[in-house]
C-alpha cells in the first residue's frame, strides 16, 4: 500500500515532468519577453553578428554601428538570460569576455539572417526603383 507521503512525492514528480507549452500570444507567456528582447532595436543585429563568429564586447560594438555601450551590455545580458547567448569570461590579464550563440540562439540567428538578407535585397530594390 502506498502511503500519502509517497503518493505526494509521485505526484510532484509527475507535475515536474509535464512539459511547459508557451504561447507568445498569451499576455503572461515567458516567450513573449524573449521575443521582445530579440526583436528590440539591437537584438536581431547582435544575434546575426554572432552567427558567423564569436565576438568580444568591443568587437560587437564596432561591428554594429550606432549601438551604445550601455544598450549593448543590456541587450547581451537579456539575450544571455533568455538562453540565446553564451558569455565566456577569460581569467587573463587584462581579463576579457567573449560572446557566442547557444544552439538555440544559432537556430534563431539562421532564420533571422534569411529575414535580414531579404529585407536588404528588397529595400535596395525599392531604393533603386525610386531613384529612376
Amino acid at each position: 500500500m502506498v502511503t500519502p507521503e509517497e503518493n505526494e512525492e509521485v505526484q510532484d514528480v509527475l507535475v515536474a515532468r509535464q512539459e511547459v507549452r508557451c504561447n507568445v500570444m498569451a499576455a503572461g507567456c515567458p516567450s513573449r519577453q524573449a521575443l521582445q528582447h530579440l526583436t528590440s532595436r539591437w537584438g536581431v543585429l547582435i544575434v546575426v553578428s554572432l552567427l558567423d563568429n564569436t565576438h568580444r564586447f568591443s568587437s560587437l560594438r564596432r561591428h554594429i554601428e550606432g549601438v551604445s555601450e550601455r544598450m549593448l551590455a543590456q541587450t547581451l545580458q537579456s539575450l544571455e538570460n533568455d538562453g540565446m547567448i553564451n558569455r565566456h569570461s577569460f581569467e587573463t590579464i587584462p581579463p576579457h569576455v567573449e560572446y557566442s550563440l547557444t544552439p538555440y540562439g544559432r537556430e534563431i540567428a539562421q532564420k533571422l539572417k534569411e529575414l535580414v538578407l531579404l529585407i536588404e535585397e528588397k529595400q535596395s530594390a525599392m531604393l533603386n526603383k525610386s531613384q529612376r
